[in-house]
């Protein structure tokens, strides 16, 4: 009993350690967060397909963590959904159905994916990987 104890935290002290390691000065993080929102802003004009993704937009590592960990979860666990949603939506707007489906066939895959990747990742938090149409 006592060596699992062990084990656990050890294991929630490597979880936390990227947070400790990563903590910056207030003025670095303003710096920082004004760069992303500028960066979020230019990546919107020229790319239609990939948003950032919700959890970035967040204050502080820990806000940030529990988001991402949320939104790969979500994801993870809702991805394969697309691909019964995007037909349904080409069929409601009047597009092509076929189309709709391997849309949702690869957005699906892509969402599954990519919420594992943000689940494995959630300590990480720089490492934004985003996912067709935002995501689930």
């Amino acid at each position: 009993m006592l060596k699992r104890s062990g084990i656990v935290l050890v294991v929630c002290a490597m979880l936390v350690s990227p947070g400790v390691a990563m903590a910056k000065s207030r003025g670095a993080m303003a710096k920082k967060k004004s760069y992303q929102g500028y960066q979020s802003q230019s990546r919107s004009k020229t790319n239609t397909h990939a948003h950032g993704s919700p959890w970035a937009r967040e204050r502080g590592w820990g806000n940030q963590a529990r988001g991402k960990f949320a939104f790969g979860a979500k994801n993870t666990l809702l991805g394969w959904t697309e691909l019964f949603t995007e037909p349904y939506e080409a069929a409601k707007s009047g597009r092509n159905v076929a189309g709709g489906i391997g849309r949702g066939l690869w957005n699906g895959i892509a969402d599954t994916a990519g919420g594992a990747a943000h689940l494995v990742t959630f300590p990480i938090t720089p490492v934004d990987l985003p996912l067709p149409e935002g995501g689930v």
